[in-house]
């Protein structure tokens, strides 16, 4: 049987299929990325709190998902937790759960630079006007932020997007998994990881256009 061309088995058969993959690291990204946003804003907010013990529990929290590997962390969710408590957990939700617990902890410092970048007295302003504290932070302070988060956090997106690799070590038909099963398949592995490569770009690119179109919003509505 005649070997295919480049193109040919570029449009033929990697494509298609690193499509798939693609469409599964997205998901990835974006639901781990919504569900680590959330989980980001709650350690910053504990971490800057006056209560000892949720800014205890927040610096533990980010101390330990910065400082082990997040392949680690993908390992022993996907494979210890189901074990510890006797519960049934795919890879998907696994991946999903790793990846969202640990940029969790890199929103986190992101969130609380840039809510210690506003000024102080707009908190004290807040609160004589009998705001409460959390009052306070999610209707004066917050929305001040939110110029100055959107580079940092499409850097993480962006870094996000490409750590979903790592979930192929448990099976998850992402991008990278399925690029390396058509490598070893095909034996033609200069075509299969070049489209791959394009595909990540692809992703990156998407959220720099996102991020450029929002500054450009908040910069025309007047934005901090």
């Amino acid at each position: 049987m005649e070997q295919l061309g480049f193109l040919d088995f570029s449009f033929q058969v990697v494509i298609p299929r690193l499509i798939q993959g693609m469409g599964i690291t997205l998901q990835l990204t974006l639901i781990s990325a919504a569900c680590g946003l959330f989980i980001g804003l709650l350690l910053a907010l504990f971490r800057i709190s006056k209560n000892p013990i949720l800014g205890a529990f927040s610096i533990s929290y980010i101390t330990f998902f910065r400082g082990t590997p997040l392949l680690l962390q993908i390992l022993f969710i996907y494979f210890a937790v189901p074990t510890i408590f006797d519960i049934t957990l795919d890879s998907f939700p696994a991946g999903v759960l790793g990846l969202s617990l640990n940029c969790g902890a890199y929103f986190a410092e992101i969130f609380r630079s840039a809510i210690e970048s506003v000024h102080k007295g707009q908190l004290e302003a807040a609160r004589a006007l009998g705001l409460g504290y959390w009052q306070s932070m999610i209707r004066i302070i917050i929305p001040q932020t939110f110029k100055r988060l959107i580079p940092p956090i499409v850097n993480e997106l962006a870094a996000l997007s490409k750590d979903t690799s790592l979930v192929s070590v448990i099976s998850l038909a992402e991008l990278l998994y399925t690029t390396q099963r058509l490598g070893a398949k095909y034996l033609r592995p200069w075509e299969v990881y070049f489209w791959a490569a394009v595909g990540y770009l692809c992703i990156v690119l998407m959220f720099t256009l996102i991020s450029t179109y929002a500054e450009r919003r908040l910069e025309s509505k007047g934005g901090v």
